[in-house]
């Protein structure tokens, strides 16, 4: 598949998926409410409408050949990109598969560990600050400053003395 036709595929399929957002958005009420404010399906409407601008501003600008991407008819992915691509897909499939029995945040340090150091090359202490950073912050934002918590699985224990700290 060249540049061009990838571009022109993706244009059409996220204007198919913002159309259909779009139709199960106005399901909710999309307008205001009075005293209330957006209804619960406006922010998610007026997203996919803008989504879809987007979309048909790229089916136009392919149309007529504007950008570089919509001229560039060579080779859309090398297998070295199929590889890394096929890599990257494993380890967000473990991902999702290891939050079910170890937990959301268990498993991301696998991922942002495996992810940073052997996939992206960063050096050591840029991947431990990271996969320490990055869990400890999607903590504080969900479970603390949200109230909504993820999922923990075995290691829901490993968190109490966190949830006394937090609630005492």
């Amino acid at each position: 598949m060249s540049v061009r036709t990838a571009e022109l595929v993706m244009a059409i399929f996220l204007a198919l998926c913002s159309v259909g957002l779009m139709v199960k958005s106005a399901e909710l009420n999309i307008g205001w409410v009075p005293e209330r404010g957006p209804g619960s399906g406006a922010w998610p409407f007026w997203l996919s409408a803008g989504m879809l601008l987007c979309c048909l501003a790229t089916l136009y600008r392919w149309f007529r050949g504007i950008t570089p991407e919509s001229r560039n008819t060579s080779l859309y992915m090398t297998s070295d990109t199929v590889v890394i691509v096929g890599i990257s897909a494993g380890a967000i499939l473990f991902l999702l598969a290891a939050t079910h029995w170890i937990g959301l945040y268990a498993s991301l340090v696998l991922f942002l560990l495996f992810y940073l150091k052997f996939i992206g090359r960063h050096s050591w202490l840029v991947t431990i600050a990271l996969t320490i950073g990055i869990p400890i912050f999607i903590f504080c934002l969900f479970e603390w400053a949200l109230k909504i918590p993820l999922p923990k699985a075995i290691t829901e224990p490993l968190f109490y003395p966190i949830y006394d700290l937090m609630y005492s």
